[in-house]
């Protein structure tokens, strides 16, 4: 293997390892292959980060230590226009507000975000499993032993987040809302902020499914 012995070579031999994988690699295993340190890895991620951003076709992302590349969200519906790939689903408002419970909440039980939401959430827990954005991550030791889920790997990718600790605020949220998820109505002022004072409109009280 040739010698790595500048910031830009090393971005450039990156390039070629992001182009080539398709996927999410780790920083700390591609700093052991190439035998850099991870603070030269880290200065040509950075190189190659502020590049490959604005009005590039192509992004680097991260999330949870990995780095991969991905297609500009702004020119999203270009791509898909001209290569007719099948469209991430839209998220719901409802599977939106409960994504955000999870993700806040997590590790969280339907019932628990049911407390939350006073609406039934099996069809927006089943649609969010379905779309890969979250999982089951255990059991509560509680009656039942029930389900607990958690915010997936798909998830922070989606959103553009290194880990769940970095979650964004409202309205930087938002604003990557938008790109994925042509809103057929305004979402809650709530939404990923303050899951306490949601307020549902869009699902029958649990009350009232019971009555039915």
């Amino acid at each position: 293997m040739g010698t790595i012995d500048t910031t830009y070579n090393l971005k450039e031999v990156l390039r070629s390892i992001l182009f080539v994988a398709g996927e999410g690699v780790e920083k700390e295993y591609v700093a052991e292959k190439l035998g850099v340190s991870m603070k030269e890895l880290e200065k040509a991620v950075c190189a190659l980060e502020e590049e490959c951003s604005k009005e590039n076709g192509i992004h680097l992302i991260r999330y949870k230590n990995k780095i991969q590349f991905a297609s500009n969200p702004n020119f999203a519906n270009y791509v898909s226009d001209v290569l007719s790939p099948v469209r991430e689903k839209s998220l719901t408002r409802a599977a939106l507000e409960t994504l955000a419970i999870i993700a806040y909440k997590q590790p969280v039980t339907k019932l628990e975000i049911e407390d939350i939401r006073r609406v039934n959430c099996d069809y927006a827990t089943q649609a969010l499993l379905d779309q890969n954005m979250i999982e089951i991550v255990g059991r509560k030791d509680a009656v039942g032993r029930p389900l607990m889920f958690g915010t997936t790997e798909a998830f922070l990718k989606r959103f553009n987040i290194d880990s769940v600790s970095a979650l964004p605020d409202y309205d930087e949220l938002m604003e990557r809302i938008k790109v994925l998820h042509d809103e057929d109505e305004p979402a809650s002022d709530n939404l990923f902020k303050n899951v306490d004072d949601f307020q549902f409109e869009d699902e029958p009280p649990i009350d009232e499914q019971q009555d039915a």
